[in-house]
């Protein structure tokens, strides 16, 4: 479908009064040329399922639909939007699901069902990354979504992306690489938004990859949360307080004492987590 039947959506913002709200990291896309494209980059959509976090008038969810999506969810916990999204569900019948919720509280696998789902939004800035950490910190693995293409902040997308001895590598670059692969996709600048943040954004998509064999998905965040929390001192020291001899630990996994946190890389952490699990007694509690 090359166009839709729905007004522009200056339009629908305005019929419906619908300014931004910053307490809800609301910032509008209104090009649908823009929306279309990062439909488009989440891969071949006919037929596919699709869950959008925080539509809004949907700008978003018009693009998916028009470029062939079968279904989408849309989960949208502002009640003032719902009318401008029943439109869109209108016109598209059969198509739009509208869910009013809070995204953070959802029962991803009981909304999508068994059927491989994405996810593709241009997330609220104040929530994107606790959405993000949830969809990542799932137990199920390979999780309910088949790919996730965001809109974050472009600071937190090169966090995501980052590599090892650069000042973005983190605890999120880690979580997000360590069974999945993430790249960024291209950048969205803030005239492209309504209101304009003050920010560059960025398109991030993540593609789940195996989990590696005898990595506890707690010991890994345990061992991560220590090591960022001092990041500028040498592991035998940010890693003090860990309930295992940390000498022990760093010979188990084969890792120089004196690296930094920024310094050691995916490799090293999930020998870390593995040595941690090892030293502790508990076998490997994968997930």
């Amino acid at each position: 479908m090359s166009t839709d039947p729905l007004p522009p959506l200056r339009e629908v913002i305005r019929r419906h009064d619908l300014g931004a709200r910053k307490s809800l990291g609301q910032n509008f896309l209104l090009d649908l040329n823009l929306t279309r494209k990062i439909a488009r980059a989440s891969g071949p959509l006919e037929g596919a399922t699709v869950v959008e976090v925080g539509p809004g008038p949907g700008g978003l969810t018009r693009g998916l639909l028009m470029e062939g999506a079968g279904r989408v969810i849309a989960i949208e916990r502002d009640s003032r939007c719902l009318p401008a999204l029943q439109e869109i569900a209108a016109a598209y019948p059969g198509r739009l699901d509208i869910v009013e919720a809070d995204a953070l509280d959802v029962d991803y696998r009981a909304l999508v069902g068994h059927e491989p789902a994405r996810i593709v939004a241009n997330l609220p800035y104040n929530v994107g990354t606790r959405l993000l950490t949830g969809w990542l910190s799932t137990m199920e693995w390979p999780p309910f979504w088949e790919s996730l293409t965001l809109m974050f902040q472009k600071e937190v997308a090169e966090r995501i992306a980052a590599r090892p001895s650069t000042p973005d590598w983190g605890r999120l670059s880690v979580l997000a690489q360590w069974r999945s692969k993430p790249h960024i996709l291209f950048e969205v600048p803030p005239q492209a938004f309504v209101p304009a943040p003050k920010v560059t954004s960025a398109v991030v998509q993540i593609v789940p990859t195996a989990a590696p064999e005898g990595v506890a998905l707690g010991d890994l965040e345990t061992i991560t949360a220590r090591a960022f929390a001092g990041r500028r001192k040498m592991l035998r020291q940010s890693l003090k307080g860990l309930p295992v001899d940390v000498p022990a630990l760093l010979l188990e996994a084969g890792v120089p004492d004196t690296l930094r946190a920024d310094a050691l890389d995916l490799d090293g952490y999930l020998r870390l987590a593995r040595a941690f699990s090892a030293l502790r007694g508990d076998g490997a509690r994968t997930g």
